[in-house]
């Protein structure tokens, strides 16, 4: 049965906002993704506004507690790497979100627990079609968690990319993947590349390097 809506949270800041000296720097795992306590249990990718996949956590966690439907589901997961920044002269280290809108839950899904989910504030749905959730598998899951690519420093690359231009992964858990170019952060050198993962399409940062220009 459908329950009741919820009051939406106050707006919180954006992650990447945070001090980097107090951001959470656990969000996964560093190991292989660890076996489920409970073997029913599947991993299904929620939607969620971009920038508030750590609320969207957070009252997953609260309505789970208040439903007591602990024991169906395990992990919740936020696709995240380390990213190190220059800021005045010094080194941060942040954990950054790199694909926004996504947030990774292990569940034994039913009816029920569909319906809270999907109610719960700033998520807007399922990875699938309908109502009907894809569940994702473990080599999926791990692809996603564990990345290969973590971004290191690395001397400018002279390279000149154009706003929508196609561009193709060549490194990292997304290598052949095509997209235009969204967005260009010369100080940084990354691109922001829109990509179809699952379906869908998402902001993907990369660095220069990391990307091959398309020829027409």
């Amino acid at each position: 049965m459908r329950e009741k809506g919820t009051t939406m949270a106050a707006e919180e800041q954006n992650p990447e906002e945070q001090n980097p000296e107090t951001s959470n720097a656990s969000e996964q795992p560093t190991d292989q993704l660890a076996p489920p306590v409970n073997d029913n249990f599947k991993w299904y990718i929620i939607h969620a506004y971009s920038g508030f996949e750590r609320k969207v956590r957070e009252s997953l966690e609260s309505r789970i507690a208040a439903f007591g439907l602990q024991n169906r589901i395990g992990r919740i997961m936020i696709p995240t790497e380390p990213v190190t920044e220059l800021r005045n002269g010094k080194k941060y280290t942040i954990e950054r979100v790199f694909l926004p809108g996504y947030v990774l839950v292990e569940m034994e899904l039913d009816n029920d627990l569909w319906h809270v989910i999907k109610n719960t504030p700033r998520v807007t749905g399922f990875l699938g079609t309908g109502d009907n959730p894809v569940a994702l598998s473990e080599q999926e899951v791990s692809s996603i968690l564990f990345r290969s690519d973590v971004s290191k420093d690395k001397p400018s690359m002279k390279v000149k990319f154009d706003k929508g231009e196609q561009v193709r992964i060549n490194e990292g858990p997304f290598a052949n993947f095509t997209g235009a170019v969204d967005d260009i952060n010369e100080d940084k050198q990354t691109l922001k590349v829109m990509v179809s993962i699952f379906g869908r399409s998402t902001p993907v940062e990369i660095e220069f390097s990391k990307v091959d220009k398309v020829e027409a």
